[in-house]
């Protein structure tokens, strides 16, 4: 099974004092996908600089050429549908068809409650994901959009020319759980994972592989329900989170071992943070480099 391997890049840098460097040097490395995360601030950086995911991924299409671009994720926490379908759309042009949104439930963090309203409960944010996809789905899809839902509404909103990649830009839908899990095998191109939380917090390597493990066939099982080959899914890992932490940055021996073992499970595609000094993303920028450019050689 062919593995991409690709690198998320934290925009709490200035465009002009590394920013944009990093972005370069990722396309340099031969990375298949530069991502970014969707938050308006996030755990440990929410004192220092942060920067919007929009801008500077458009900003990034002007700086590259071959690299696909995305987040990693964008969520119903402060975004709308009608007004970010524009956005994407933009998104997707200016980057000649290389953008790809990972979107996800969104979580109780900082931008949970950032536009003042009350913290949603797990369940009444499971209920703002799936009307936030259908209704993504339908804008980056149809010229003209009416929809009256219980959380989002659309009147004849318009998105021509709609998107460069047809019939949409790709959703890559981050899910644990079976309502998840079954947005993914509707609408999703790619699942994402990062693992399961309650093994990251107190679990073991070994533990983590067999939870990700069900979680991919429960993916497959949603598929199925649907009349879905699963195998029509790219699976995303997205790293830095499963007990093992930073170790697979550690050496490119390492990595390879982290890498193969996750592409037994179906993964087709692993993404690892770019590294931050001081920051649960700290590694080695050597090491990193020497990963982006040797281990999927050595994988194959």
């Amino acid at each position: 099974m062919k593995l991409r391997l690709s690198t998320l890049i934290l925009p709490y840098r200035r465009w002009n004092e590394g920013g944009r460097a990093a972005w370069q040097r990722a396309e340099e490395l031969g990375f298949h996908t530069a991502y970014t995360y969707d938050h308006l601030s996030w755990r440990s950086f929410r004192e220092g600089p942060w920067f919007g995911a929009v801008p500077t991924l458009t900003a990034a299409a002007g700086i590259t050429r071959h690299m696909r671009l995305g987040t990693l994720v964008t969520s119903p926490n402060f975004r709308h549908p009608v007004p970010y379908a524009k956005e994407l759309i933009s998104l997707d042009d200016v980057s000649g068809g290389r953008f790809t949104l990972g979107v996800g439930a969104g979580g109780s963090g900082f931008d949970a409650t950032a536009l003042g309203h009350e913290l949603w409960t797990p369940r009444e944010r499971a209920d703002r994901f799936g009307e936030f996809v259908q209704l993504l789905d339908q804008l980056l899809t149809e010229d003209s959009v009416s929809y009256e839902g219980d959380f989002y509404s659309a009147h004849e909103a318009r998105n021509l020319p709609g998107c460069v990649q047809r019939p949409r830009l790709p959703f890559a839908v981050a899910a644990t759980g079976p309502r998840g899990l079954r947005l993914a095998a509707r609408y999703g191109q790619a699942w994402v994972t990062t693992g399961d939380p309650k093994v990251n917090e107190n679990g073991t390597p070994e533990q983590s592989v067999q939870a990700i493990r069900g979680q991919a066939e429960k993916l497959a099982d949603a598929c199925a329900e649907i009349g879905r080959d699963v195998a029509e899914l790219d699976k995303i890992l997205l790293t830095g989170f499963t007990p093992d932490r930073g170790r697979p940055l550690g050496s490119l021996d390492a990595f390879v071992d982290f890498a193969g073992r996750h592409r037994e499970l179906g993964f087709t595609e692993i993404v690892v943070h770019w590294p931050i000094s001081g920051s649960d993303f700290a590694a080695d920028e050597k090491v990193f480099e020497q990963i982006a450019m040797e281990a999927l050689a050595q994988l194959r």
